[in-house]
């Protein structure tokens, strides 16, 4: 039977049995959980409650599991196996939590097989995308939801890795060294003629109005409204992931001005939609007013977190503990589960949101491996109910997603 007529029978017998939890949720594997993400959030201890992002965990199939036929993912597995596409990892991962989990509760899970895609050509071989859909429920109660993909590639096929390449900089001329030297010093400068004192750009030697050849400059407030946009898909851009939403601005002061537009997805983009001014890389570019900024976090990533969050997150994949299996499909090394993301990303929000946030879900998608010996620094930043955000090492990123948030 081939890959695709395998896909279809699984998917057609709809979702597995349910998989009850080996224990009920439990006080010493949460706390097994907090130690190895590093999570110090009072509110589990206190309420009882098991931390969110822990929903997989407690229906890990463990080390018996890891071939269970009757799970759709792991049946998929098998049938990708024996063509050859021995090697997987995690690619994106939507979590939805309609309640916390509380201590005592037994859990179970369904899942069902929604898509398999391929082959595809991937940075790391060829292979095949599977889907998962999976709900949780607690006698009979859903409690949570979750949408999952994989890549099952064959090893040794991985396309060689293009160098990397610096960000783009900008050109200085006589004519914008002033506007550079502004982003340098975190201002927003726009060229005033010296005569008539209107105010153009791009920068130019002559006035366009009056002719005077006496540009000076004005610092702008910063603020401003979207008068256009593009979503930059490919080529690749140098320092960026696609895809790049590019916003051509309305300033308060009356020119326009081009720049990225930062912490937003290009659906949620709208014309009008208010901004202010902000330096990035060297770069102006724009944010939605009102949006908060995170502080940054880093995390130094050493074997032992590697080992710790995966057996914390009963995760048995021999990738991230043993090196040499995980050399054998593909990695440089063990590499960070993701779970242990989800957890890091949960972790980083609710940090910085304070005990009392609540979480309504978390989607990621993960890009760059995350090894031993990388520093991942998380950025975010937040807007009404939902903070972005980006896990990045010296590889690229490691992690993007969003996560909703409730007080």
């Amino acid at each position: 039977m081939g890959i695709e007529d395998a896909a279809r029978r699984i998917a057609a017998a709809g979702p597995s049995p349910a998989r009850v939890a080996r224990d009920p949720v439990n006080r010493p594997a949460i706390r097994d959980w907090l130690a190895a993400i590093g999570d110090d959030n009072p509110v589990y201890e206190r309420d009882g409650v098991a931390p969110p992002a822990m929903i997989q965990v407690w229906t890990m199939p463990g080390l018996p599991g890891l071939h269970d036929p009757a799970d759709p993912l792991r049946a998929m597995s098998g049938v990708l196996d024996e063509a050859g596409f021995t090697s997987v990892v995690a690619t994106d991962c939507a979590q939805t939590y309609h309640r916390y989990l509380r201590e005592g509760e037994t859990v179970a899970v369904r899942g069902r097989l929604t898509d398999v895609t391929g082959p595809k050509r991937t940075a790391l071989g060829e292979g095949w995308f599977v889907t998962t859909d999976s709900t949780w429920t607690v006698d009979g109660e859903p409690v949570a939801e979750m949408r999952f993909r994989v890549l099952k590639f064959r090893p040794g096929t991985a396309r060689p890795a293009p160098p990397p390449s610096a960000p783009i900089r900008p050109v200085t001329s006589p004519d914008t060294a002033f506007f550079w030297d502004g982003v340098a010093a975190g201002e927003l400068r726009v060229q005033r003629c010296g005569d008539c004192g209107a105010l153009r750009h791009p920068p130019g030697p002559a006035c366009p109005w009056c002719g005077a050849l006496k540009p000076e400059y004005a610092v702008a407030s910063g603020g401003g409204r979207i008068h256009s946009y593009v979503v930059h898909h490919h080529p690749p851009l140098p320092g960026r992931r696609s895809p790049v939403v590019v916003a051509l601005v309305d300033l308060d002061e009356g020119v326009r001005m081009v720049g990225e537009l930062l912490g937003v997805r290009p659906d949620d983009v709208r014309i009008g939609a208010q901004v202010r001014a902000e330096f990035a890389a060297g770069l102006p570019a724009w944010r939605p007013a009102g949006q908060r900024v995170l502080p940054a976090w880093e995390l130094a990533v050493t074997p032992t977190v590697v080992v710790s969050t995966a057996l914390a997150t009963r995760d048995f994949q021999d990738v991230h503990h043993d090196r040499d299996a995980a050399v054998r499909r593909g990695g440089k090394d063990i590499f960070l589960n993701i779970l242990t993301t989800t957890g890091l990303v949960q972790r980083y929000v609710t940090d910085w949101a304070g005990p009392s946030a609540v979480l309504g879900g978390i989607a990621i998608r993960l890009g760059a491996p995350c090894y031993p010996g990388d520093t991942l620094t998380f950025t975010g930043s937040a807007c009404g109910g939902e903070v972005s955000v980006s896990g990045r090492t010296a590889a690229g990123e490691h992690v993007a997603g969003t996560v909703r948030v409730a007080s």
